[in-house]
């Protein structure tokens, strides 16, 4: 279900696109490894285990993804974070997950450090993680409860942000 909204305000206000993000922790991931290797996963996993894992990892993280964009395209809302949202998307996979590109983009970004041995990536998570919280999801909880009111109350109460309760 979609509640569409026809004078939303600009955009929530997000620190950086989640994806620039995502980016920044992988090449500032790989660089770390050049420079202060680790080789923990290499140790770990061989490389056919790695690139198994990876591929899961970038498979359950690109299909959140994508069927994420398909709801949000459906709904005729904007899929980046800095553009004003017009619908609240309530249903397919938003009726488990808050935000599944998030958590879709960390399984891919995981995918990423595990396939090419990065410690230093996988390290780096922890801190985007908690930057994407708090500069971008907190951040988009304000906007929505502020454009749609008691829908997005009842929706948050119900529906997990990242997918597991708390």
């Amino acid at each position: 279900m979609a509640y569409v909204v026809t004078n939303a305000p600009a955009h929530a206000g997000v620190i950086a696109p989640p994806p620039l993000i995502a980016l920044a922790t992988v090449v500032l991931g790989l660089g770390l490894d050049r420079v202060l290797p680790a080789y923990v996963l290499t140790v770990l996993l061989s490389f056919p285990l790695r690139l198994v894992l990876a591929l899961l990892l970038a498979g359950a993280g690109g299909a959140l993804i994508l069927s994420a964009e398909m709801r949000f395209r459906a709904a005729g809302t904007a899929v980046l974070p800095g553009r004003p949202a017009t619908a609240l998307v309530t249903d397919g996979v938003y009726a488990y997950v808050r935000n599944p590109m998030y958590v879709g983009l960390a399984l891919v970004t995981a995918a990423i450090a595990v396939a090419l041995a990065s410690d230093w990536t996988l390290v780096l998570m922890v801190p985007s993680a908690a930057l994407m919280h708090v500069g971008v999801v907190k951040r988009e909880e304000r906007y929505l409860e502020a454009l749609f009111g008691e829908a997005y109350r009842h929706y948050r109460a119900c529906v997990p942000r990242y997918g597991w309760p708390g």
